[in-house]
């Protein structure tokens, strides 16, 4: 049960902070040895998040049938993310660089690049400036996010801020996108799930759904509120820590 509530709150907080939810997870659950880390749980925890992420823009959602402009850039942002994820998991080649080094530099590396990007001119606007281009360079600029300690939200951010969109602009973007990757990775664990022998849903995934969910939810209204009023640079210092105490770690 307390594993399940830090899986759900980790998942939650760091799915949608610019911070890498994917190598918190794989950390937590390798130096805490988690019992209750298994394809079942991690499902739950990205269903929890998805459900969280269309709760809280279910307006935006409902524009979609009206601006399916909008609609249309979203998927595009999303699409290269989802197709060379699918190939690198189908692989396996994912595997191969899930380790402490590569989320060690990764976390350091792209969090200065987030603080450089984050200083650039707060200029532009989701509804006058979410160009096809900009969205295409979005989608892109995603697929770094599928080596460990990149963070998905993180790298979709840092692009929107490298093409001079607002803070909360860049953020919405990143959330925004998040919907059809989100929905996408649950339902391929679902399918992962259902083909296995192993697949069952107990009361531990609920407690992972509504935990995630809760987390997620709370998370994602006050990053938003809290990029009105400052910058991203603490994010950027607690990624820069974290990767140097992993380092002393990886490499002693």
């Amino acid at each position: 049960m307390i594993e399940i509530l830090i899986l759900s709150f980790v998942q939650g907080i760091t799915e949608f902070l610019p911070i890498s939810s994917s190598s918190h997870l794989i950390l937590i659950s390798e130096f805490l040895d988690f019992k209750n880390k298994n394809l079942s749980i991690d499902v739950s925890l990205h269903i929890g998040s998805f459900i969280a992420v269309l709760f809280y823009f279910y307006k935006d959602i409902l524009n979609f049938f009206d601006n399916k402009i909008l609609l249309f850039k979203i998927l595009i942002s999303s699409i290269p993310l989802m197709i060379i994820g699918f190939f690198l998991v189908e692989t396996g080649l994912i595997e191969k660089i899930r380790n402490l080094k590569v989320i060690a530099w990764t976390t350091i590396i792209f969090g200065i690049l987030l603080f450089i990007c984050d200083k650039f001119k707060l200029e532009k606007n989701i509804e006058k400036n979410f160009t096809i281009k900009s969205a295409i360079f979005i989608g892109f600029f995603q697929i770094l996010s599928l080596i460990p300690g990149v963070s998905r939200s993180g790298i979709a951010i840092t692009a929107a801020r490298l093409l001079n969109f607002k803070r909360v602009d860049a953020a919405k973007i990143s959330f925004l996108i998040s919907i059809p990757i989100l929905g996408a990775v649950s339902l391929f664990g679902l399918k992962n799930l259902i083909l296995s022998e192993s697949f069952y849903f107990a009361a531990s995934n609920l407690i992972a759904i509504f935990f995630s969910f809760l987390t997620s939810l709370i998370t994602i209204k006050y990053f938003l509120i809290y990029i009105r009023k400052f910058n991203l640079n603490i994010f950027v210092y607690y990624r820069i820590l974290l990767g140097l105490g992993l380092i002393t770690i990886a490499y002693l």
